[in-house]
């Protein structure tokens, strides 16, 4: 695994997104404070935060719609303040509001997009990736929730872009509809599209990430694989029983050993045995802190 870029590191030619010493400031406040990032060609990559951390700005430089105050940032081997259109024409964005209440239908949409493209998908093509075939002739307006999520993204993807950002793509979405979205982005990455994430809901960085990044204060705290982020994969174990009535509580490095001696102690079963690590959302909790 590559490590973490250090200030003063060059940039990565090879990576899909390079930014060293990254500065965007608005008046006397500073929301990105010397960010240092590398996002590998290939990968899901989930940018973490509160409101307000930086990380929209962030985001936002990457894609060229707004300007930096300070640092170095590469998108597919460009600047992006003056990326030419052909580097334009390789990114694909999903915003939290994409297609609204258009009249126009489904198909009608895609292919609209499309024609902004020298090499586009075909539209029924795309319209099958995401599962919309049977919706191709209906109207947009008319269409559920999770199902215009599913249009953002097929007018995303339909330039074939080799870099996806997506912005909380699957908010407001049931369950059901949040993990049927989650196939289709692993279906994108198995295309070979790098996607940029970000979202408030920690399980889907877990499900869906390969790297998650944490930002906050308009600083990178930490990036990681989601199992080790904020030494999760070494934190000791909690295990929790009831003995005597009452609920017991033990944090232990060797929670195997512990459950034996535990057991040992019982003649059956132990009773409301629970074994958990800290989860993505207790490390991001402890990460963030007051930045929240």
């Amino acid at each position: 695994m590559a490590a973490r870029p250090r200030p003063g590191d060059p940039l990565d030619p090879d990576a899909a997104i390079s930014v060293r010493g990254l500065v965007k400031r608005y008046g006397d406040f500073t929301a990105v404070d010397g960010l240092d990032l590398d996002i590998r060609r290939g990968e899901i990559f989930a940018l973490l935060g509160p409101n307000g951390a930086g990380k929209t700005t962030t985001v936002e430089i990457c894609e060229g719609y707004r300007a930096r105050d300070a640092g170095e940032v590469r998108v597919l081997g460009e600047d992006p303040a003056v990326g030419s259109r052909a580097w334009k024409a390789r990114l694909g964005i999903v915003l939290q509001s994409g297609s609204g209440d258009s009249q126009l239908t489904v198909r009608e949409l895609v292919g609209a997009q499309a024609s902004y493209y020298a090499d586009p998908r075909d539209a029924d093509e795309v319209l099958e990736l995401v599962g919309l075939t049977e919706k191709a002739g209906v109207r947009a307006k008319l269409l559920s929730g999770g199902q215009r999520r599913r249009l953002d993204v097929a007018l995303g993807i339909v330039g074939r872009p080799t870099l996806l950002f997506l912005d909380e793509p699957t908010t407001g979405f049931d369950p059901e509809a949040r993990r049927q979205f989650w196939s289709l982005i692993r279906s994108l990455r198995d295309l070979g599209t790098t996607m940029l994430l970000t979202t408030h809901y920690l399980d889907e960085a877990e499900a869906l990430a390969d790297r998650v990044g944490v930002i906050a204060g308009g600083r990178l705290v930490e990036v990681a694989v989601p199992s080790a982020l904020g030494g999760r994969e070494t934190a000791p174990a909690v295990v929790t029983w009831t003995e005597d009535g009452a609920r017991r509580t033990e944090a232990t490095a060797t929670p195997t050993a512990f459950v034996a001696e535990l057991a040992a102690r019982f003649p059956g079963e132990v009773p409301d045995l629970a074994v958990a690590r800290p989860t993505l959302e207790d490390v991001y909790l402890r990460m963030i802190g007051d930045d929240r």
